[in-house]
């Protein structure tokens, strides 16, 4: 059941309406019975999963609680831990370790079991493994209702894509009773608007170059300024992935904020960062803070020595690049970021050049991490490296860099990039949904309509348009 679906939309109404109208106690059960539904709606089988997680997560935090001995404490965590990450190395990464065990050393392992990826097995197994982990760390309460702690796990507007929630923030939400608020239905409306633009007008409209050029960067070799056709691709690529994950969070957050519930903000403009330890405060920032309390800390931080901290990074970046998928690619992509920041770390630590003209900082990190999504996109290492090698090839400027895509395609992507970039710097100064909420009516519903008419004549309807699946639904 895709976010930008009619389908999603009578789903979110009619459980909206339901919500509102029966008593509270039984809320609950229904946006759990929901938030399975949602996710049966893929593959009701790996429901299962989810379930049978959840189960060992609620256990393990129960039996940490009731246990005075740190020994066991230990044990009950590491268990939790072992059972659902050996769960997800089985569905995600069985193939792909199998596959490079039988390469490089000659074996004769079955490459497949046959199991497809169930959707958004990595974003609720690392929620709920943050649970176990808050538990022992005395940070939060054991939950005694398993509805609720279910629910925690399960709650469809972030479930199969994020944000990555902690226990700390969403369970007690649970708790508390939610009002019928207008503004929640007002806000809530308007992010899952502002979420159809990012995906349908502006994501799914890059996708259409990229596809053409990491479908098939063979074709692009030997043409005439092909440097200029995998830049463009690439740079386009970041604005793709960008605004595709951006506008899941959007949605999911404005999907939760009509229940009356608040979901973490996942992106705080990102390509306006000014390092590459700037970019990840500002990209996927749940997965980004899991990383950093769940392994960076334990593993010692930078409260180590240089070397064991650059080690640390190291590790934090290569599991990170694991995360997002069972490939060579994202390790390189991962591998890439932890290199950046251990330059990074030691250049601040060692060095006394300083850069001080912001947008040659900013300039000089996206021209990195669009160098590293190379490798994100790149269906194969070798593929990567063809891109890499075609940007600097050929220079020789002409229309076919354009490729097949019309200039009204151009005009509607760079148009709405700009309308967007501005929404995006306004909206981290003031409040802009309590601006437009105090406009007259007029000027109040023209901006309505202009991002429901938008998403519907520039997006769905609009030419060459096709819908792409959420990337990182495959995560």
């Amino acid at each position: 059941m895709a976010f930008t679906s009619a389908k999603y939309l009578i789903f979110l109404v009619l459980v909206v309406v339901a919500y509102y109208l029966i008593n509270p106690k039984f809320r609950k059960y229904l946006l759990l019975i929901s938030s399975y539904y949602f996710y049966m709606c893929w593959n009701a089988k790996y429901a299962l999963l989810m379930l049978f997680s959840t189960i060992i997560t609620y256990i393990s935090g129960i039996l940490i609680s009731k246990t005075d001995s740190r020994t066991k404490k230990k044990i009950y965590l590491i268990l939790s831990f072992i059972i659902n990450l050996g769960i997800l190395i089985l569905f995600k990464y069985y193939s792909f370790i199998v596959e490079n065990l039988n390469e490089f050393f000659k074996m004769n392992i079955p490459e497949t079991l046959n199991l497809l990826l169930p959707v958004g097995i990595s974003f609720y197994t690392f929620q709920a493994l943050s649970y176990s982990f808050d538990v022992y760390r005395k940070d939060i309460e054991p939950e005694k209702d398993f509805f609720k702690y279910a629910l925690f796990v399960s709650f469809f507007p972030q479930l199969v894509a994020g944000p990555i929630e902690k226990s700390k923030d969403l369970v007690p939400q649970f708790k508390n009773e939610k009002k019928f608020e207008i503004d929640n239905i007002y806000k809530g409306s308007l992010l899952i608007l502002i979420g159809f633009i990012y995906k349908l007008v502006i994501s799914d409209r890059a996708a259409i170059y990229v596809n053409l050029v990491y479908n098939n960067v063979g074709a692009y070799q030997n043409v005439a300024g092909n440097a200029y056709i995998y830049a463009i691709a690439t740079i386009l690529f970041a604005i793709q992935i960008y605004f595709d994950f951006n506008a899941y969070s959007t949605i999911a957050r404005g999907s939760a904020k009509i229940l009356g519930y608040n979901l973490t903000i996942n992106f705080k403009l990102p390509y306006l960062a000014t390092s590459i330890k700037d970019f990840w405060r500002r990209w996927h920032i749940s997965l980004s803070s899991w990383f950093k309390e769940y392994l960076y800390f334990p593993l010692g931080g930078s409260r180590v020595g240089i070397i064991k901290n650059l080690r640390n990074i190291m590790i934090v970046f290569l599991v990170s690049g694991l995360w997002h998928g069972a490939a060579w690619t994202f390790i390189i992509w991962g591998f890439l970021h932890g290199i950046y920041q251990v330059i990074e770390t030691l250049l601040s630590k060692y060095s006394k050049i300083h850069i001080n003209f912001k947008p040659l900082k900013i300039l000089i990190t996206f021209a990195l991490v669009c160098f590293a999504w190379i490798f994100f996109r790149a269906n194969n290492v070798g593929d990567a490296f063809l891109i890499i090698r075609g940007l600097f090839d050929n220079f020789h400027l002409n229309r076919g860099i354009l490729l097949d895509i019309s200039l009204i395609e151009y005009i509607i992507l760079g148009v709405y990039l700009i309308v967007i970039g501005i929404f995006e710097i306004l909206s981290t100064k003031v409040d802009l949904f309590e601006k437009i909420k105090k406009k007259n009516i007029i000027i109040r519903y023209t901006i309505y309509y202009i991002l429901i008419f938008s998403s519907i004549i520039f997006g769905i309807y609009g030419p060459g348009f096709s819908m792409q699946e959420f990337i990182y639904f495959q995560f």
